[in-house]
């Protein structure tokens, strides 16, 4: 887990306890898809999931905890979606086709988990959530960077490009919040022109 989130009261260990963790952040999931994250309560996450508050309380101290764990596994997700997608990467060509599927299944990520939306609209208001953004936004920039590098035959300043592949993963994040708030079919036209923007950027920084 990141070390940006709230830490757990209990950290599971045990594969019972780590059910039970599992249990409580689907449930939250269900009732932020139903409700949005600012209408659920403790003792209502504690009921649907089977637990007295006490125990809720045992791994989780408020619901900013909660909010803050479901963030960081979706995080993970993106980490490795992006990890999956360029470590073949060789040619130019082939970075600009793996960074547009990698676009379109981050967006059909966020299409697929509506939950996710909610929970970074909150991250102007929330510093953890705005610091575990910057932190996955660098993590992923510094994959990028070294795939573009692998791409350059290492001739390039890696700082230099991983600044500006920062640019390109902290906008992507900005893009999927905002794709998923409007119609679909502006969405995708958001998505699409980020894609052109995007790919312009790493045509350049691609050629030696």
């Amino acid at each position: 887990m990141s070390d940006n989130v709230k830490k757990m009261r209990r950290a599971p260990t045990q594969k019972r306890s780590r059910e039970r963790v599992d249990t409580i952040l689907k449930v939250a999931c269900e009732l932020i898809s139903a409700q949005g994250s600012d209408a659920i309560k403790m003792g209502e996450v504690a009921e649907r999931a089977g637990i007295s508050i006490g125990s809720l309380y045992q791994y989780f101290p408020d619901k900013a905890s909660i909010i803050h764990a479901l963030a960081d596994r979706y995080n993970a997700e993106s980490l490795h979606c992006i990890e999956e997608a360029l470590p073949e990467v060789n040619s130019p060509d082939a970075l600009l086709a793996a960074f547009d599927r990698l676009i379109d299944t981050y967006y059909e990520l966020f299409l697929a988990e509506p939950v996710i939306c909610d929970i970074w609209t909150g991250t102007q208001a929330d510093k953890t959530l705005r610091d575990m953004e910057m932190e996955v936004s660098r993590a992923n920039a510094d994959l990028l960077a070294k795939a573009i590098l692998r791409v350059r035959d290492n001739d390039g300043d890696f700082k230099t490009i991983a600044a500006r592949c920062l640019l390109i993963m902290y906008s992507g994040e900005a893009t999927m919040r905002l794709a998923i708030a409007v119609p679909r079919g502006e969405g995708r036209e958001i998505v699409a022109s980020y894609k052109r923007m995007v790919g312009r950027e790493l045509a350049d920084m691609a050629r030696v």
